[in-house]
């Protein structure tokens, strides 16, 4: 069982099948990985809001591989297991302008730097999120021929953005190519599920998987457990703020709450409506509540008060 290590200078921000891979494992082989932040460097720690204004998102998600493992088969499951994700100081989240959950409320750019210490992301003196990293991207090549955006995720995995796949977690991604061919990036510090502003704490990254093969598993898409005794999040310590939004489109109940919270951030924290929205996407849960009486269902956002200092 050998371990294999890549670094971060020849990434692909697409998924191609017929892209050769950096190196060949066995089942039972650890690879560590460097991985570039999100941006591809188009946001650096020295970086303003015009960083983000019109990022090229050709270069969006440098994917660190492809690792082909010896006798995976369609069919098959690539079982990934996170032992380690390594920060490296610093990260960030931004408005977008047109891009995320609330993509027609904000027009003008916003970046948001976070200082990374020890098990802490510091939005601000007073704003402490707790360091929860996972791979914002993992997969394996499409069965499908040609090249594909990283941007949406498929049955390959992709940019999938599940918060919960942090260190002790596994998961199994379904086999479509021969090598299966994994990639991974797109790191974050930490994030809330929905990622609704499009960003969570971006972040480049040490990330050490340790991989096996199941044979004919014949998995639909990707499946993960998380080990004993794992919260959801660490953040909830001091509570939550939560705001509820009903109607018949989950999707604009999604966006109402998460407004909802925004409104609260700006009037009883002081934060401007830009700083609420990053706050969203780095700390804030959207959940459905309920989904089973029609015409109306319930969505709701949660704000952790524990990070507040």
């Amino acid at each position: 069982m050998a371990t294999h290590h890549l670094d971060d200078s020849q990434p692909h921000a697409f998924w191609d099948n017929t892209l050769a891979p950096r190196i060949h494992i066995q089942p039972g082989d650890t690879v560590v990985f460097e991985t570039l932040e999100a941006s591809a460097n188009q946001v650096t720690p020295d970086s303003s809001h015009d960083a983000v204004a019109n990022l090229d998102f050709g270069l969006i998600h440098p994917l660190t591989g492809p690792v082909y493992m010896d006798g995976a088969e369609p069919g098959d499951a690539l079982e990934v297991e996170i032992l380690s994700i390594e920060h490296k100081g610093w990260g960030w989240n931004a408005v977008l302008p047109g891009f995320g959950l609330l993509a027609d409320d904000f027009a003008e750019p916003y970046l948001q730097h976070y200082e990374l210490q020890g098990d802490t992301c510091i939005f601000s003196p007073d704003i402490h999120i707790p360091y929860e990293p996972f791979c914002g991207v993992m997969g394996v090549a499409p069965r499908e021929n040609g090249r594909f955006t990283t941007i949406a995720p498929g049955e390959h995995g992709g940019n999938i953005d599940i918060r919960h796949l942090t260190p002790g977690s596994t998961a199994w991604f379904p086999v479509w190519v021969p090598g299966a061919l994994f990639s991974c990036a797109d790191c974050h510090a930490a994030q809330g599920d929905g990622e609704v502003n499009g960003t969570g704490i971006e972040s480049p990254m040490t990330v050490t998987l340790r991989f096996n093969l199941v044979k004919g598993a014949n998995l639909p898409e990707l499946r993960f457990v998380t080990p004993p005794g794992k919260k959801l999040t660490v953040a909830d310590t001091g509570g939550y703020y939560v705001r509820t939004a009903h109607g018949s489109d989950l999707y604009a109940n999604a966006q109402n709450a998460i407004r909802y919270v925004i409104d609260y951030l700006e009037a009883e924290r002081g934060l401007t409506r830009a700083q609420a929205y990053c706050l969203c996407g780095a700390a804030v849960d959207l959940k459905i509540s309920e989904i089973v009486d029609a015409p109306n269902w319930i969505v709701s956002a949660y704000l952790p008060l524990g990070i507040f200092k």
